[in-house]
């Protein structure tokens, strides 16, 4: 564990990623549901040939199963990936820093990032959690001793 932070030089490979789960443009929303919940992932990267083509994510998947409370779930689940992911997902490489993760996350509402190589191959998934362990790395007792709210610090201690 190193404790030297510089969100503008630590590469996002030090920010914890996860392996990516990958699937073909073919897959079936029932087929990358399935990958995910046996997986515990909270993203799917959609890749052909040329690289990452979509990402299917947690939010992704409320909204499929937000559909198919309709009474079409099977029609739903059977539906190809492509119809309902987020189709050429903003990216970061593998030299991108943590620093600039943080901010194209913080800019775009992302908790998932896909992380490529030159190629646009997938490398990893930079996701929020990631973020956050790396932070906490750095600075474990500054944020376990954060008050809930730290706008509202006790002014007298706590407990017995």
């Amino acid at each position: 564990m190193s404790f030297h932070l510089s969100l503008s030089a630590d590469t996002v490979t030090a920010a914890y990623p996860d392996e990516p789960l990958l699937v073909s443009p073919e897959a079936t929303i029932r087929e990358v549901m399935q990958l995910l919940r046996t997986q515990k992932g909270s993203s799917v990267l959609v890749c052909d040939d040329a690289g990452i083509v979509g990402i299917y994510t947690e939010r992704d998947a409320l909204g499929s199963m937000n559909a198919a409370a309709g009474g079409q779930a099977d029609e739903m689940l059977d539906r190809k990936v492509t119809e309902v992911m987020t189709a050429k997902p903003v990216s970061v490489n593998t030299t991108t820093t943590v620093g600039d993760a943080i901010k194209t996350m913080s800019d775009g509402g992302y908790r998932n990032l896909p992380m490529i190589d030159e190629k646009n191959q997938p490398q990893g998934v930079i996701a929020v959690r990631g973020i956050v362990h790396y932070l906490v790395d750095h600075f474990p007792s500054t944020i376990y001793n954060l008050p809930p709210d730290p706008r509202n610090a006790t002014s007298e201690r706590e407990g017995a």
